[in-house]
């Protein structure tokens, strides 16, 4: 018996190391306010989606950022930044009068941006660590706050979205490029992406294929206020 009750506690020891950043006890403090996503989250497997070469190719980052209507001058956050194929395109698009924010949550990757950066002098990018639940970016800030083949990972998008929203400026979209599948297999369903994003506060403006990246292309604009956590109502099984 005493073998039994041994082995059941390595059964239920082994269960909770598989738990989800966004599980019960792991969860941030900024998190609990808020509901947990009813989907999976896709774990963080690369830094990369592709080669710059290969994405060069196929004029991935001039096409989104077209799409986007990235312009001189701007400032735009590259949130999920990795090893910055976005950032140093965003950086020349937006030119010297412009501003890039390159945000992401893994220390490892924001001091080999920060070297990047350095090294090919772009003088216009600032690199910040953000955290799960929140990207910790500042208010009224940006134009443009691109999230690329990183939706996914988010372990906890409603507290993530909710603090995001102050970041942009009054007329600023939120731009998301993500794969149509299932979030744990590395895509966002457009529907359930949608559905997130309304109960933030942000409506679809435009979703459009985008074979070359990926996936596709969508554009929200923050239409209502932030709502009070406690009234956020998770996105269910058919939203998916």
């Amino acid at each position: 018996m005493m073998r039994l009750a041994l082995v059941g506690i390595s059964v239920l020891l082994a269960a909770c190391d598989m738990l989800s950043p966004g599980d019960g006890a792991r969860r941030a403090a900024a998190a609990q306010p808020f509901p947990q996503a009813d989907r999976p989250v896709a774990p963080i497997v690369s830094t990369r989606w592709s080669s710059e070469e290969a994405r060069d190719r196929v004029h991935e980052a001039d096409d989104i950022m077209d799409r986007a209507g990235i312009r001189p001058g701007m400032t735009v956050a590259d949130i999920g930044a990795g090893e910055g194929y976005y950032t140093v395109r965003l950086a020349a698009r937006v030119g010297a009068e412009g501003r890039v924010l390159a945000e992401d949550i893994m220390p490892e990757v924001i001091e080999a941006l920060s070297r990047r950066i350095t090294r090919e002098k772009w003088d216009n990018v600032s690199v910040k660590l953000g955290a799960p639940e929140d990207p910790r970016l500042p208010e009224n800030s940006f134009d443009r706050i691109m999230m690329v083949h990183m939706y996914h990972e988010i372990a906890e998008p409603y507290a993530f979205l909710w603090h995001l929203s102050p970041a942009l400026k009054k007329d600023g979209e939120l731009i998301v490029v993500d794969a149509d599948r299932p979030t744990d297999q590395h895509g966002t369903p457009p529907r359930l992406l949608a559905c997130e994003l309304a109960a933030m506060g942000f409506r679809m403006e435009e979703l459009i294929p985008k074979p070359t990246a990926g996936g596709y292309f969508a554009r929200f604009r923050r239409i209502a206020a932030r709502p009070d956590p406690a009234t956020i109502i998770p996105c269910a099984l058919n939203d998916r």
